[in-house]
């Protein structure tokens, strides 16, 4: 089996769940129907619009306004050495995380990425659930980062805005028109922004290595809590604490498979990108935590909203044209970001659409090939958002929360199908195993208690939408569900030949 499409063909044709398309079928509280084969010809994304670079483009441009903004908030919390210990647990979470989902996205690529994983290991039930937590994140981080862009924009005084909300609604005009556009333009684009942002990375290491001085990071005065010291200010607890905020060097690289059906060749290219961003993320999250800190004072970035441009200036005692520089150019590091997980959501909720778990209309791709609805829908929903509560944070650490729910799910589902599935082709093999994403399983635990200490307001939110989300599917959506989804089909493969197996 080379893809979806053959396995599908394998299954309607020799298995026992095969059926003549209007026909339904139940199995485990969940009723599948066949759809014409128009259903889907109206619902095909483009293919082969990316290889490895581009993939690897992609990944570094979901996290990249991570490096900019958010992460200083862990010294509050932990210190610079809770931050420290924080950051180097999410690194190992990630690095596990990662090589897990390159295994799992070249046996099952396609569209839906961590639900199609979860959709086999774990049924149904647990692929909506890992779905819905990953839509989740994906549909609140625009928002949030709007929400930073707006500070940006209104901080350097750019067209005379006091308001943000006009800067939201550009920045979701503009960059859901490219992706409507069509996904090889768009990502080629997000390419181009994510460079830029690069450079200013670059150019603030650069420039404030000069400056670096080891005791900086360790200028926070020492509290009376359990364990405190120089190293650690805030004490053991301050590490927990940190794990939200040294999520945000790394958080969403894990989108990278959803693009699996629009690759060249996602056997191939899959691993060489989500581990080539990986591997460029690692790099830059090590230089802030050490180089920003080291140069400007831990003690005078923990709360700094705009900390890169910030930390020149105290650093240098005045503005600077590096200043001048980061400030304007990182503010390509917001908009990567934003662009390009503006692509995530739509895929994740193309996919979901697709095989009838949220309404069918979403999944509809355009003459481009891309699923306008899917775009525009979560875009009108987080413009709202944005411009109701205009608090970024909130909404990042509900986008966090999500993320950590479905980071527990895809671990479980890739230990799952290696102990249930040993036989499963696998172009590309995890290193260590269950193991591995064992680690990363006992990290993610770790981190959805951590983001739920840290804002349980928005660890409540995320929890509501959980039920209201649930709910749909239990009352509705499971008794509509599409049998010749990409995703769906993978599992009938899995049951047919369970059932060869068993003859």
């Amino acid at each position: 089996m080379t893809n979806w499409k053959q396995g599908a063909t394998m299954v309607r044709h020799g298995g026992r769940d095969s059926q003549e398309p209007g026909q339904q079928a139940s199995q485990r509280g969940v009723e599948y129907h066949q759809v014409q084969s128009d259903y889907l010809r109206q619902r095909e994304l483009k293919r082969g619009a990316a290889g490895w670079v581009l993939l690897a483009g992609l990944g570094v441009a979901y996290v990249v306004s991570g490096d900019f903004a958010g992460w200083n908030f862990g010294l509050a919390q932990g210190g610079w050495g809770g931050l420290a210990i924080a950051s180097l647990l999410v690194a190992t979470m990630y690095t596990c995380m990662v090589f897990g989902l390159a295994e799992l996205a070249t046996a099952m690529p396609v569209a839906g990425a961590g639900y199609g994983f979860a959709r086999r290991a774990l049924g149904p039930f647990g692929g909506f659930a890992t779905g819905t937590a990953i839509l989740i994140e994906y549909a609140i981080a625009p928002a949030a980062i709007a929400v930073f862009i707006g500070g940006y924009v209104e901080s350097l005084g750019l067209f005379g805005l006091t308001s943000g909300w006009p800067v939201y609604l550009a920045c979701y005009l503009i960059f859901v028109g490219i992706h409507l556009w069509g996904v090889g333009e768009a990502l080629k684009v997000m390419l181009a922004i994510t460079v830029i942002a690069v450079v200013a990375l670059v150019a603030f290491v650069v420039g404030m290595v000069p400056k670096f001085e080891f005791a900086h990071l360790f200028d926070i005065a020492p509290t009376d809590a359990f364990g405190a010291s120089t190293f650690l200010p805030f004490g053991i607890a301050g590490v927990l604490a940190a794990l939200v905020y040294g999520i945000w060097f790394f958080l969403a690289v894990e989108g990278v498979p959803l693009a699996a059906e629009e690759a060249r060749d996602p056997k191939r290219d899959m691993p060489r990108g989500i581990l080539g961003a990986l591997a460029v993320l690692l790099v830059f999250a090590a230089l802030m935590l050490f180089i920003g800190p080291g140069a400007a004072g831990a003690s005078a970035m923990k709360s700094l909203d705009n900390p890169l441009p910030q930390a020149i200036r105290l650093a240098f005692g005045t503005d600077t044209w590096l200043a001048q520089f980061v400030n304007y150019v990182g503010l390509a590091g917001l908009v990567a970001s934003f662009f390009s997980i503006i692509y995530a959501y739509s895929r994740m909720l193309f996919a979901l659409s697709r095989a009838g778990y949220l309404p069918r209309r979403l999944s509809v791709t355009g003459r481009r090939k891309t699923p306008y609805l899917a775009l525009i829908v979560p875009a009108t929903i987080g413009f709202i958002l944005a411009s109701v509560t205009k608090n970024g944070a909130l909404l990042i650490n509900i986008a966090v929360f999500g993320a950590t729910v479905s980071y527990v799910l895809m671990m479980v589902s890739h230990i799952v199908l290696r102990v249930r599935e040993p036989g499963l082709d696998r172009p590309y093999r995890t290193p260590g195993g269950v193991v591995t994403t064992g680690v990363a399983l006992v990290l993610a635990s770790a981190a959805v208690v951590a983001t739920f200490i840290v804002d349980p307001l928005a660890a409540a939110i995320t929890a509501g939408v959980f039920v209201v989300a649930l709910g749909y599917f239990w009352f509705y959506s499971r008794h509509h569900l599409v049998a010749n989804a990409p995703e769906e089909e993978f599992a009938a493969i899995a049951r047919a030949e369970a059932e060869l197996a068993g003859d």
